[in-house]
């Protein structure tokens, strides 16, 4: 049985919907649990960039998941993060008046921030929750090619990390992700559709329960250029919360069953060897199977619902694919694609009760 040690994740996540009003507003969270988030990304759904706001960079501090722009600071946008929820201004890419906005949240530690030293040749501020295997980290680079770590405080193995330079704006210094599935050599690129490619950015090595690698080759490199600021999310797998990993893709609208150990709240997918969008769903843009809302990460378009091309079902134990060969996310029969996911429930709660089915 796939018990947990978290029976409600709106604990430490949870998916929201609003309509903007072009001024100043307050959202207030749906799920059974108060989540004062620490990680908001946020989505006008009409248009707009991706926008990601977290506690340990200060609630002002705004940068772009769809472009490789370094970090800027605008009032406009969040104010405060709340006891169950956050507040914003008028910023239209998060508050566009009577527009739909979709904001996803995390909880890491409640804002409270500690140096790490564990890495070797960088301290890095983090806030760590080793319960939901989810860690914010700011560091400074100092251009090192190899050998240096940073600590991340999970105490488990962290199987994707997202990371940005916050400093510069170029396309050397774009969004960079580990997955397992694409290994320690190679790296995918959050704002691009583009298939893994190969640089040093882990530094050849994997991550350890304590640390993770980075290096580079000199000049502005994308994980440790010296004197350049960094942010990274690292994440590791939570029975029964959350779950990381790959699955290969069979080109029939009868596709992969991918089992996570819970019912998905939210889930994300990238094919890894092909050109393909991001594609994230969640279980309020499609509250009923099959699942075909998402959103591209590395655009800045609306919602797109074309379940032909992209649908899945949420089971109570994972998720579904259910397109065929000329679909994304289910490409050429071998192609591999990662996912993470987040739950809504898990398949069994520590007392046993089961999820129960959509």
């Amino acid at each position: 049985m796939a018990y947990t040690t978290i029976d409600d994740a709106s604990a430490y996540f949870q998916t929201t919907l609003y309509t903007g009003n072009g001024g100043t507003i307050s959202i207030t969270n749906g799920g059974n649990s108060d989540l004062k988030p620490d990680w908001v990304w946020i989505k006008n759904r009409t248009q707009y960039q991706h926008q990601a706001f977290d506690s340990s960079r200060g609630v002002h501090q705004k940068i772009h998941q769809s472009v490789t722009n370094a970090e800027s600071t605008d009032t406009n946008t969040l104010t405060s993060f709340n006891t169950d929820g956050f507040s914003s201004g008028s910023n239209v890419g998060i508050n566009q008046n009577t527009k739909a906005h979709v904001a996803w949240q995390w909880k890491a530690n409640g804002g409270t921030t500690a140096t790490n030293t564990t890495g070797n040749g960088i301290d890095a501020v983090i806030q760590a929750s080793a319960t939901s295997g989810f860690s914010i980290i700011t560091y400074t680079g100092n251009g090192t090619q190899s050998g240096h770590t940073v600590g991340h405080g999970l105490g488990a193995v962290p199987k994707m990390i997202i990371s940005k330079d916050r400093t510069n704006s170029s396309n050397v210094v774009s969004w960079r992700v580990y997955h397992e599935a694409v290994g320690n050599t190679k790296y995918m690129e959050l704002q691009s559709h583009a298939a893994q490619s190969t640089f040093n950015d882990w530094d050849n090595t994997s991550p350890t329960s304590s640390v993770y690698s980075v290096g580079g080759d000199g000049g502005y490199t994308p994980t440790n250029t010296n004197n350049a600021t960094y942010m990274a999310y690292v994440f590791a797998d939570v029975q029964g919360f959350s779950k990381i990993g790959s699955y290969v893709a069979n080109a029939n609208a009868d596709g992969p069953m991918v089992y996570t150990g819970f019912k998905p709240a939210w889930v994300l997918r990238k094919a890894i060897t092909r050109a393909e969008p991001w594609m994230l769903m969640d279980s309020k843009r499609s509250p009923f199977n099959f699942v075909t809302t998402i959103s591209d990460p590395s655009s800045n378009a609306a919602d797109a619902t074309t379940p032909g091309d992209y649908g899945i079902d949420f089971l109570a134990n994972g998720f579904k694919v259910r397109t065929g060969s000329t679909s994304y996310g289910n490409h050429t029969s071998g192609n591999v694609y990662l996912y993470m996911a987040f739950a809504e429930e898990p398949l069994v709660t520590s007392t046993g009760v089961p999820a129960t089915a959509r």
